[in-house]
């Protein structure tokens, strides 16, 4: 099996960091984590690596055919100087059980968090301060073998890169607007949608475009089949509350989400609220006294309102709800460790 070349870097690192003007952008840092695999084979043990570009044919699966799989992580720095992960084992499940969807070897999840643990610890440097920011971590699995027919690559690549990352949406804590489409969806029954491939994302950069021109942070999808109920919010999980109970999209075509699952678990046993998964029709979801949308990039974002066909729809009179900022205040609380983790949720990196 060949192995797949790493160049020099192409882009020097950013030292030192502007920890008070970090948006959600790529700042390279100075390693990365790389390993190989060919289809009928394990995994080799991986390495820390320089940062740099990747060599691959122009016939590679992941070029032609998009096969393809990531996961979206943050590294944070607590208080008491810990450095902090939020549930890493659960994104190593993800990107196993995506692996196997996508006809790709599964990676163990135990080798994924030690992996990861390996390329924070190489970038520690690049960890914000606490409140600061958060050290984002994409690991991304690549079908980087050659390949013409449609099938499966003959070989993988898994690759860990890291980058210092302020607030998803500009403003912090501020309700979002968004922009409901009827006209574009993202997943279908039977396909991809619960799977964090990226032939998912390449569709719905066109929408956001559209959206982001007049002026919306993001689009809320519908789903494909009755193109009547809540699917998601861009690459976020869509929550809202009506009638005291915190409810959700039901998973199937959606992602299930990281932080979608502790909402859900921390609203329950710690709030005390009633928390539903099921569909949920637009007309329904307008009622609702506050709505967010939530993920690893975003956290917890408030929305303030969903214009549907040039009319615009408010939640709570565009304020933060209080259950949305309950939520938001304890889990960044959660993940940078300052509160108690009673649900084991944090993994500090040794």
């Amino acid at each position: 099996m060949s192995k797949l070349s790493v160049s020099d870097p192409t882009m020097e690192t950013a030292a030192p960091v502007d920890w008070d003007g970090l948006t959600f952008s790529l700042t390279p840092t100075k390693a990365m984590y790389l390993a190989s695999c060919s289809q009928d084979s394990s995994w080799e043990d991986g390495r820390v690596v320089p940062f740099g570009n990747l060599s691959l044919s122009p016939a590679a699966c992941v070029l032609n055919y998009g096969q393809g799989i990531f996961e979206g992580m943050k590294a944070h720095r607590s208080p008491d100087g810990r450095i902090l992960l939020f549930r890493p084992l659960e994104n190593g499940r993800r990107m196993e059980k995506g692996a196997k969807r996508m006809c790709m070897p599964p990676f163990p999840p135990a080798r994924f968090v030690n992996a990861v643990e390996k390329v924070v610890r190489a970038n520690e440097e690049f960890i914000p301060p606490p409140r600061k920011g958060a050290l984002y971590v994409r690991p991304l699995m690549l079908g980087t073998g050659p390949i013409l027919g449609v099938k499966p690559a003959p070989s993988y690549t898994f690759v860990i890169f890291t980058s210092p990352v302020g607030p998803y949406f500009k403003g912090g804590l501020n309700p979002i607007r968004l922009a409901l489409t009827r006209n574009f969806h993202r997943a279908a029954p039977g396909g991809t949608g619960d799977t964090k491939t990226i032939c998912n994302y390449a569709g719905t950069m066109y929408p956001g475009m559209l959206a982001r021109k007049q002026g919306f942070a993001e689009v809320i999808y519908l789903d494909a089949h009755h193109n009547r109920f809540i699917d998601e919010v861009g690459a976020a999980n869509f929550f809202c509350v009506l009638d005291g109970k915190l409810i959700t999209p039901a998973l199937g075509t959606i992602l299930p989400g990281i932080t979608r699952k502790s909402i859900l678990e921390y609203s329950s046993q710690v709030l005390g609220l009633e928390v539903e998964e099921r569909d949920i029709p637009v007309e329904e979801a307008l009622t609702a006294s506050e709505a967010f949308c939530a993920g690893t990039a975003a956290v917890v974002s408030p929305i303030g309102s969903i214009t549907i066909e040039k009319k615009e729809h408010f939640f709570n009179d565009s304020k933060v709800g209080p259950v949305t900022k309950r939520l938001y205040e304890d889990l960044t609380a959660l993940q940078l460790g300052e509160i108690e983790d009673r649900f084991g949720w944090l993994h500090e990196v040794s």
